[in-house]
């Protein structure tokens, strides 16, 4: 009786383990695994001081981008962007985020094909989880109805 007792321990032991693993393996392929969500405070913080190493002297300390930024400079390139609730950082899905900050903008792929930007690549400079830390950090400075529509477009481009 006692070891029919303990095959059942083990049976049920076995099938909370095998549910287990399955759960774990969908949550690590489910859709929101690529969004980047600024939740993770230590992240942020994290962010905040690569961004302010890497990004801020054209992009702006407070993610305000350089001035007149939708109008070209002489030399027909576009200044900095905000990386705050004014720019267009929000409307690209993570994926292409982190495609841009590690390789810069690419002509056909990122951007339109033969435009030319001042956009470093910092994949040689960074890694992807610092890119990671950098980009939760500037979505911690959105609005919640922002960084919803943010999510919506990211989820909307697996």
């Amino acid at each position: 009786m006692l070891s029919r007792k303990w095959g059942f321990i083990g049976i049920g032991a076995a099938l909370v383990g095998a549910v287990a693993a399955a759960l774990l393996y969908g949550a690590g392929r489910s859709s929101d695994a690529a969004f980047i969500s600024p939740a993770n405070r230590a992240l942020v913080a994290r962010g905040k001081v690569i961004y302010a190493n890497h990004c801020a002297a054209c992009h702006g300390a407070a993610l305000q981008g350089q001035p007149n930024w939708r109008e070209r400079l002489a030399n027909g390139r576009l200044p900095a962007p905000p990386h705050d609730k004014t720019g267009h950082t929000w409307h690209h899905p993570d994926a292409v985020l982190i495609d841009i900050v590690t390789n810069g903008l690419v002509p056909g792929r990122t951007a339109p094909a033969g435009y030319a930007s001042d956009m470093p690549a910092f994949g040689g400079t960074l890694s992807r989880e610092e890119i990671v830390a950098v980009l939760t950090y500037i979505k911690s400075s959105w609005p919640p109805e922002i960084l919803r529509l943010q999510k919506e477009v990211t989820l909307e481009h697996l």
